[in-house]
Formats: C-alpha cells, structure tokens, sequence
C-alpha cells in the first residue's frame, strides 16, 4: 500500500484527488494539509511514502516545502502539481530533490500512475514543462545578482540585503540595477518576476 500525504489549498481539489485516489486498491491517502506551513507536522506525523504538493500553498509555499520535507523526512518521495506550466518552477522542484513534477490538468490515470512510479522511485516530469524548460537560455545573472535579486524577492529592502550579504548599501542597489537591466525589466519587481518564472533564483 502506498501512503499518500496531499498539501492543497483549495478544499474541493484536495477532496476530490484524495477520493479518487482513495479508490484504487494500493493508494491510500493518509494526511489532507491546505497549507504549506503545515507540511511537515503532518509528514512526520503520518509518515506518507508520497507527498502531493501544490506549488502555491499559504503559509509556505510548496517548493520550499518540499525542501524542507526532503531533509526531514528523506524517506518520503515528493510530486509537485501545478497550476501553472514554469520552467522556473521545475527547475526548482528538480533542485530541490523532487521526484515528480505534473501539471495539474493531467489527466487523472497520468496523475495515479505517477504516483506509482515516484513511489517505486523513478522521477516523472511532465514532458511538455521538460521541454520547455531544455529550451530555455542560461540565467543572464552573475551569482551575486542572483543573491541580491533573490533577498529582494522576500521583500527585503536594500539596508536589510546588505547586512544579510555583507554588502555595502550601495553595491546592493548597484546590483539590483544591473539584474535588471540584464533581464531587460522595467523595475526590481519586475526582474524579480522574471527571474523567478525562469528558475534564475
């Protein structure tokens, strides 16, 4: 029997998938979480030999949740579902010790049979994302933009990434300003985006 742990937070997607999966003879859905804060309390509480994790979870989001649950719970395969098709988000997962990675409008047998396959221990990515994601150029970011850009993207301000970095104000904003200028955006906000969409942070 393969022990399934479902993170979403939309409540009727969260049921249904849990029925559905309830249904076949060696799937059994142990934990149900519609946050991403709550991932690992559950984790380790039920001890799923899969996690289905959505990308965009409140409280934390579903990659980093899947970050974390491979340190802590390294026995429990993890697939990520979603919504959206972002190269930057397989990038990501595939970082982040991830073993599957489906678009949430797969079909239903796909989704099963990658459950499957994950929980025998092979890595399932959904083939379209893949190639997107093989086309892709390499980031245009030196590594110390991508820092800067990436303490940005928690919302810190320049004081705050200068002390996390151990930078001088000004070359914060000097780097800032470079990544955005190679990623061609029109603000930090912007070029936080796109970094982001392209797995460049």
């Amino acid at each position: 029997m393969i022990r399934i742990m479902i993170a979403e937070d939309v409540r009727i997607l969260r049921e249904t998938l849990s029925a559905v999966l309830d249904l076949e003879d060696d799937l059994e859905v142990v934990a149900q979480v519609e946050r991403g804060d709550r991932i690992i309390a559950a984790a380790l509480a039920h001890r799923p030999d899969v996690a289905l994790l959505d990308v965009d979870l409140p409280g934390l989001d579903g990659l980093t949740g899947a970050d974390q649950l491979r340190r802590q719970l390294p026995s429990c395969r993890i697939m990520v579902l979603s919504g959206l098709a972002r190269p930057g988000y397989l990038r990501r997962a595939l970082n982040s010790g991830v073993s599957g990675f489906l678009l949430k409008h797969a079909p239903t047998h796909e989704v099963i049979d990658a459950i499957r396959r994950v929980s025998a221990g092979e890595q399932v990515v959904d083939p379209q994302l893949a190639l997107i994601a093989l086309q892709r150029s390499e980031s245009p970011l030196t590594e110390r933009e991508a820092e800067v850009l990436k303490a940005a993207a928690t919302g810190a301000e320049a004081d705050e990434i200068a002390g996390m970095l151990s930078l001088s104000r000004g070359t914060v904003r000097n780097y800032l300003s470079s990544a955005i200028v190679r990623l061609g955006a029109r603000n930090r906000v912007d070029a936080i985006r796109i970094a982001t969409d392209e797995g460049w942070i």
